[in-house]
């Protein structure tokens, strides 16, 4: 078998398996409905694997670098967030998606711009979710139209991200790890969501999903920091399980707060 046959199998093997997970995780948030489907959004389902098989392709300090790089992207994906919120209340899926990839494109670029370290990027993150959490609350409730699913909606989710593994695999031996870091964090899941919900439910219910996936995204970026810190000093293995743990211990703690105050609620 060719090199560049072998490369070509094994990078199709790697968008399946991620393709396969995106699936899985779509029709449990499509299930659960607007909180818990924030939740599992906010799960590492794009950036999980790019993460896994660029530990595959490289070292312990490539991924410990790269999550440095990622760590002040997830500031620029809240900003995202919040412009698409706020659009989305009044303008259609082009003007409010439209503005909100912009954003994050001229945020990521300049972030792209410096070299930062973990304390800077965690404050980037501080700042950025003290801003926009308290902006978002007003959004979050919104009464949910019920949605049927479309034949189309989970393959688009799955190759948007398989082509995403795609471009960070393959281009990151020449890239570099804070170039392959600042492309594996685009919200691909976000974009997916404006994409498909917008056009179905209208703008203010697909809105509510994403604001109410702000304090998800903060755990996210606890995540990174932790690939960062575990990465670098007990290994790619340590570090990708210690950040997944931190992400689902996060999000369920959010959503046993949520529960309970529902409980009381009632």
């Amino acid at each position: 078998m060719s090199l560049d046959l072998h490369f070509l199998l094994i990078l199709l093997l790697r968008m399946a398996i991620s393709a396969a997970f995106v699936v899985s995780a779509s029709i449990i948030a499509e299930r659960a409905g607007p909180v818990i489907g924030a939740l599992v959004a906010t799960l590492p389902i794009s950036a999980g694997p790019s993460y896994v098989f660029l530990a595959l392709d490289h070292d312990a300090a490539f991924i410990a670098q790269g999550s440095l790089a990622s760590l002040p992207i997830n500031a620029a994906t809240i900003f995202m967030c919040l412009t698409y919120v706020v659009l989305a209340q009044r303008h259609n899926l082009a003007v409010s998606c439209g503005s909100a990839v912009a954003v994050w494109i001229v945020l990521a670029s300049i972030i792209r711009q410096f070299d930062w370290s973990l304390t800077a990027g965690l404050a980037a993150n501080l700042i950025a979710f003290g801003i926009c959490i308290p902006l978002l609350a007003g959004y979050r409730h919104v009464k949910m139209p019920l949605v049927t699913r479309r034949w189309y909606d989970v393959p688009m989710r799955a190759s948007l991200v398989a082509t995403l593994v795609a471009i960070v695999v393959s281009t990151s031996g020449w890239v570099g790890p804070r170039i392959s870091g600042i492309i594996a964090l685009y919200p691909v899941v976000f974009s997916s969501i404006m994409l498909i919900l917008h056009p179905r439910i209208g703008g203010p219910p697909t809105a509510a999903v994403l604001a109410n996936s702000a304090w998800g995204l903060l755990g996210f970026g606890t995540a990174i920091a932790v690939v960062h810190v575990g990465a670098a000093n007990f290994g790619s293995a340590i570090g990708l399980s210690l950040a997944l743990a931190t992400c689902i211990a996060w999000n369920l703690t959010l959503w046993g707060i949520g529960r309970r105050k529902r409980v009381a609620a009632a």
